[in-house]
């Protein structure tokens, strides 16, 4: 039974706080001042080809704020942020915050789904791989992790997206609903078939690491004594590999599995875009190319919360469900 040290607990995550909060603090600041000082004008980036007067111009960026000094612009953000808003989206004409809930949600299904397949998949090829070392069929995972490993996340999903969309046609090319037919009246299995392809090309990001990480794992596993004795009192090898080499390894599995969270949501952006999957990615990429400074800040804001929130699990399960690591620390 897991015993948690209340105290150090409340401790632990007091500070892993304080820290996000003075992250975030820096992660707004600098993201300000990087986008404001981007040669592209908000303004014209937003009005495209249209024809408009100076005078226009003028009156839209008054509206906007871009008339003010960068120091000015900063100081009125961070108030803004501060009141608990994130302001008004330029593109979507929402507040940032709505637009935000509505496309995250969104990704962060396509997230977890990915994330549970990648989990299941990967832990199950290490461990396959571990216990047949240098066997065919260690090699021939290893040959497919490195071939993840050295592709790239879009042009994956391109192949996918050309093999079971275009050429077999299993499965429809993007979207997460039906064209023509509004997302309140999209059945679970309309939806979960729309979702398939994006989910899986995302989860094959974190296949690869966690598949030669729970290898590497294992195969320390079965050098060590404990393993060689079990060996030697003659139990059955997979019987070991179950009962010994799997509970010694999940733990830190499951540790590097919630350190991916920033290659997760990195991949997200690039196969939302491949899929026209309608989500924080595609927001994040149509913020970008049309300025729209307010939501790429709070797109910025959720996804260094999202990537700490990952990192934070981890160090939580590393130091406080092992009892290995428990002991040590208590002593």
């Amino acid at each position: 039974m897991i015993k948690i040290n209340g105290k150090r607990l409340a401790k632990f995550l007091g500070l892993k706080a304080i820290r996000l909060l003075i992250l975030l603090i820096v992660i707004a600041a600098i993201s300000f001042i990087m986008i404001q000082l981007s040669p592209i004008d908000p303004v014209k980036a937003y009005l495209g080809q249209r024809l408009v007067s100076q005078e226009q111009l003028a009156i839209v960026g008054e509206y906007w704020g871009t008339n003010l000094s960068l120091g000015e612009r900063v100081m009125g953000w961070l108030q803004t942020l501060a009141s608990g808003s994130m302001g008004f989206s330029l593109i979507y004409r929402a507040p940032v915050t709505e637009v935000i809930i509505q496309k995250f949600t969104a990704s962060f299904t396509l997230m977890l789904v990915s994330w549970v397949i990648s989990a299941v998949v990967g832990f199950g090829l290490g461990v396959i791989a571990g216990a047949k070392e240098g066997t065919i069929i260690d090699k021939a995972i290893k040959t497919y992790c490195y071939i993840l490993q050295s592709s790239p996340t879009f042009w994956i999903g391109l192949v996918i997206l050309m093999v079971f969309s275009v050429y077999l046609r299993w499965f429809p090319i993007g979207l997460s609903v039906p064209i023509g037919q509004l997302s309140d009246t999209v059945t679970f299995w309309q939806w979960l078939y729309r979702l398939i392809l994006p989910a899986f090309t995302l989860s094959i990001v974190g296949i690869a690491s966690l598949t030669m990480y729970t290898r590497d794992k294992l195969i320390s596993v079965k050098k060590s004594d404990y393993f060689l004795f079990s060996q030697a009192r003659g139990e059955s090898f997979w019987g070991i590999i179950k009962n010994h080499g799997i509970r010694n390894i999940l733990i830190p599995a499951i540790t590097v599995q919630f350190m991916s969270f920033n290659e997760l949501f990195g991949g997200t952006i690039l196969v939302e875009q491949v899929f026209a999957y309608p989500g924080i990615g595609q927001a994040t990429v149509a913020a970008g190319l049309r300025s729209d400074v307010p939501l790429l800040l709070g797109i910025v804001l959720i996804s260094a919360t999202f990537v700490f929130v990952g990192n934070l699990l981890a160090d939580v399960i590393y130091e406080y469900v092992d009892p290995r690591i428990r002991s040590e620390n208590d002593e």
